[in-house]
């Protein structure tokens, strides 16, 4: 499907929408207030190709701390905002790149108006996150709180008190832990506006379950051409959320980053340990940033051959294997050597 066109809308050195890459996010839990270890995990993100980061401000100290965040790294800092439009007012007085608010429950149109007067001062977007467990109560009352259109309506209702102070760098996102109903909000609302839109299914869950989740909401999103934006919300290190976003992305072709491992399920013909041969190339592969296509196949007869294509791969038999590159062997080794060896031919590739 080709992509939706939204206009552009830019945080710090990112440009969000109108064509530009789908830029991965993710989130610091560590305490914003504990300036070492919030650089710490930045610094940690940034290297597993995180391209923005947002930032718990639950009080005025939290605020605080992101000006001195914000002086020592170069990656756009979002400041997630609750409850008190005043932390909204003095991160933005720290120099933060973007403000999310959910407008649910952040107070009265004034407050927001408050906010918007100082963001577009400054020129810092903003964006409108809406998620199922904090709609309105009016809005929760006429179509429950799982629903699409409520999602959808509460976006707009604030979309417009930002466009009627003239404000137009706004970013929305509609997220609900119900994958079907995150999916029918994002696009409803991808046909009554072309702001960018910011996706994700919240709540996702843990590493796994999250992660399937994730993959199948955002997925389904991407694939009808919509998204601009995501974060994958795991109960798991931000780390992961980063590298779980670019394997949906890679998976649709959408960007590429790092290593792509393809292996066979195993069958009665596999003679050798293909799942721990798997489990070791990606967790050796992990710190690579070049795209590359890795195979780890259980069969020497047909693995060069189904994974022709990959970059390099390994194919077990009972207890030896071969070594190969686009498809053509290059070596035959014993099981416990095959690894090692991929390895060697890899990085003697990347330098």
């Amino acid at each position: 499907m080709p992509r939706r066109q939204s206009r552009l809308v830019r945080v710090g050195n990112i440009n969000i929408g109108a064509g530009n890459p789908i830029s991965v996010q993710s989130m610091t839990n560590t305490d914003t207030r504990d300036v070492g270890a919030t650089l710490e995990q930045i610094a940690g993100l940034k290297e597993a190709g995180c391209e923005i980061i947002r930032l718990a401000v639950p009080d005025r100290e939290a605020a605080l701390a992101l000006g001195r965040i914000k002086n020592k790294t170069d990656v756009p800092l979002v400041a997630d905002i609750h409850f008190d439009y005043r932390l909204a007012l003095l991160s933005l007085e720290q120099g933060v790149d973007k403000l999310r608010l959910n407008p649910g429950n952040i107070g009265g149109r004034e407050r927001v108006q408050a906010v918007v007067s100082k963001a577009k001062e400054r020129g810092v977007p903003i964006r409108i996150g809406v998620n199922a467990g904090s709609l309105e109560a009016d809005l929760v009352e006429e179509h429950g709180r799982q629903s699409a259109v409520a999602l959808v309506k509460s976006a707009l209702r604030h979309v417009a008190i930002l466009e009627a102070q003239d404000f137009t760098d706004i970013i929305i996102s509609l997220k609900a832990a119900d994958v079907a109903v995150t999916i029918e909000a994002y696009h409803m609302a991808a046909e009554r506006t072309n702001y960018p839109l910011h996706v994700g299914i919240t709540e996702a869950g843990t590493a796994w379950a999250g992660s399937i989740r994730s993959a199948v909401g955002i997925g389904a999103i991407l694939s009808a051409g919509i998204g601009d934006t995501i974060r994958v919300s795991l109960t798991a290190d931000p780390r992961e959320e980063v590298r779980v976003g670019y394997e949906i992305l890679q998976s649709l072709g959408l960007r590429e980053r790092g290593p792509t491992i393809i292996s066979c399920p195993t069958c009665g013909r596999c003679e050798i340990d293909l799942a721990s041969l798997a489990r070791e190339v990606e967790e050796k592969t992990k710190g690579i940033a070049k795209p590359l296509r890795i195979a780890v196949m259980g069969c020497v007869v047909n693995g060069p051959g189904e994974a022709a294509e990959a970059d390099f791969g390994i194919a077990g038999g009972k207890g030896q294997g071969l070594l190969f590159r686009k498809g053509r062997v290059i070596a035959k080794l014993k099981e416990e050597e095959l690894v090692s060896a991929l390895m060697r031919e890899i990085h003697a590739h990347l330098e």
